[in-house]
């Protein structure tokens, strides 16, 4: 496991370095889910601070488990698709909830932490790509509800999230990072009120041109975890 986190955080630091940027802006999650707590905890003791979990049940159940075993310094991120219906689960200690796919959601997100007396750090999932499988919004519709999005107590947004098509060749998904990147550019400039810090794209197959396109979060599962069953 260990062998596996510094061969990826090395191959972060390659891109990272080819895109005359410093490592130490780019955050790796270590995306966990379906997979015991043992592991986490081993990566946990190598150095590695933040984790990632598709489904809030299971977030939740691993929270607790590192609080009984007072691994406090984890960071926890909720990176899967949140139901509306579940948006209070998604109201908790965690560092970052990527996956903020719908005004809706966002509504309620802001309702509940609201209710809860507590703050939500998000990100805007936009399905930049157009394939009809992936969550999130259009860069136009985000374009026309940023203004009362930002506007939403509780809910404190910090940059996009998207998914890429998944691709053998990793280069192939350059276009859609790219896209992510510039839409982010263009909501800095016409809203510069907001908070805009972070571009959380590419996983195990693709992270390095993510990193090389601008990404500052990448979501890393299989090369650290190995093959899920």
């Amino acid at each position: 496991m260990a062998a596996r986190l510094a061969q990826v955080q090395a191959r972060i630091a390659g891109a990272a370095h080819r895109a005359g940027r410093d490592p130490q802006t780019v955050t790796l999650v270590a995306v966990s889910k379906t997979k015991p707590f043992e592991m986490i905890a081993e990566l946990a003791a190598a150095g590695q601070v933040d984790f990632g979990e598709n489904r809030l049940e299971e977030l939740w159940e691993k929270v607790g488990l590192a609080e009984r075993q007072d691994l406090t310094g984890i960071r926890w991120h909720a990176i899967g698709t949140i139901q509306s219906r579940k948006s209070k689960q998604a109201v908790g200690p965690f560092a970052l909830v990527h996956s903020v796919d719908t005004r809706k959601l966002a509504e309620r997100l802001s309702r509940d932490a609201t209710a809860a007396g507590q703050t939500v750090n998000g990100l805007l999932e936009v399905n930049v790509s157009g394939e009809e499988s992936k969550h999130g919004f259009t860069p136009e519709a985000l374009l026309d509800a940023l203004p009362d999005l930002l506007a939403l107590p509780g809910l404190h947004l910090q940059g996009l999230m998207t998914m890429a098509p998944l691709e053998s060749d990793a280069e192939a998904t350059r276009p859609t990072f790219r896209r992510l990147r510039l839409l982010l550019d263009e909501i800095r400039e016409r809203f510069p009120q907001g908070d805009w810090r972070h571009l959380s794209m590419g996983m195990t197959n693709d992270f390095e041109v993510a990193i090389e396109e601008g990404a500052t979060i990448v979501r890393v599962g299989t090369a650290i975890f190995g093959k899920r069953d």
